[in-house]
């Protein structure tokens, strides 16, 4: 393409985006690295990185730099960012590409062809997603074949009271299992179901008169909704090598390789130990906040707010590999 011009041509929305990052007068001018600081936070997992204007390109540095901060301390927190959803495609482009889920395996906001966006609104308004309720601890697509790698949030809109999100460090959880346990788990493989698949159920079910419902583990007896992929039980994290006890502690799974009964037991047991406090951060939003966490590392959850009051953040995940 000859000039910026051309960009009415482009139909998808990351190739939209990077084109402006492109100039016919010379490079564009980069953040000095040295302005960026990143300073842990005392607690379970995570650093808040300030200094940085998403909106600038980034000097390689920077980027390896905060790489490496997300390897250690899982999630990154990002102060003051104003950005447009181009400008969030752009700044989220630097870490990996964007997340495509499978047509055929429903994720957050996919639509009825089974194409989700790149950026998906979390937000309780007519074009958003999840609502105002409580979600529980998880991690984003661990029904997919390949579940993405991490994602980026940026905080648009904030209510007055809740809709804090909290980050859990399965790292750390996966360590202080007892010896006896992490033999047990090795080796093991974990089949998360699509819960996406289970609320089409339930809408049917209250169609006919019948109460919902929320399994958190599938017995022999439970028919399975859609297909299962499974992943290991311990995933090894794919760019440090650590291990991770990679297990949302709601959705409904089931473990293969161990009787049903004895393998239903050690799932609760390890969710009980994962929702431990200490293992857990929990982030109270101010507007212009990006978090970018990995997805590989940690699980997620976030308190109930009024349904009365807006809750707009938007989301970038990034596309991730096989487990193992």
């Amino acid at each position: 393409m000859s000039n910026l011009a051309d960009i009415n041509q482009l139909t998808n929305q990351v190739s939209r985006a990077l084109l402006p990052t492109q100039t016919l007068n010379g490079p564009l001018p980069v953040q000095n690295a040295s302005d960026i600081q990143i300073t842990p936070i005392n607690g379970a997992l995570g650093a808040v990185v300030t200094g940085l204007d998403a909106n600038q390109p980034q000097h390689p540095d920077t980027i390896l730099k905060l790489k490496a901060a997300l390897r250690e301390h899982f999630i990154l927190v990002f102060k003051r960012q104003e950005l447009t959803e181009g400008a969030l495609l752009r700044f989220s482009t630097y870490f990996g590409s964007i997340f495509n889920p499978p047509e055929d395996v429903p994720v957050l906001a996919s639509n009825s062809g089974g194409k989700a966006p790149d950026v998906v609104a979390v937000a309780n308004t007519p074009d958003g997603y999840t609502g105002n309720g409580e979600l529980t601890p998880h991690a984003d697509h661990q029904w997919t074949p390949i579940p993405s790698a991490g994602s980026l949030l940026h905080a648009i809109e904030l209510p007055s009271v809740g809709g804090d999100t909290s980050w859990y460090n399965i790292h750390q959880a996966y360590l202080d299992l007892d010896e006896e346990t992490k033999a047990k788990i090795e080796g093991l493989q974990h089949i998360t179901y699509n819960p996406f698949l289970r609320h089409i159920s339930n809408a049917q079910r209250k169609a006919q008169g019948l109460e919902a419902e929320y399994p958190r583990y599938r017995t022999p007896a439970r028919d399975i909704l859609g297909p299962g992929f499974p992943h290991p039980l311990v995933r090894t994290h794919p760019e440090s090598g650590k291990k991770v006890l990679f297990l949302s502690t709601h959705t409904e799974s089931e473990l293969l390789g161990l009787p049903p009964a004895e393998a239903e037991a050690l799932i609760a047991r390890l969710r009980e130990h994962i929702q431990q406090p200490k293992y857990r951060y929990e982030h109270h939003w101010e507007l212009g906040d990006i978090v970018y966490w990995d997805n590989q590392a940690t699980l997620h959850s976030r308190t109930a707010f009024p349904e009365t009051e807006r809750r707009v953040l938007k989301r970038v995940s990034l596309a991730g590999s096989r487990p193992f």
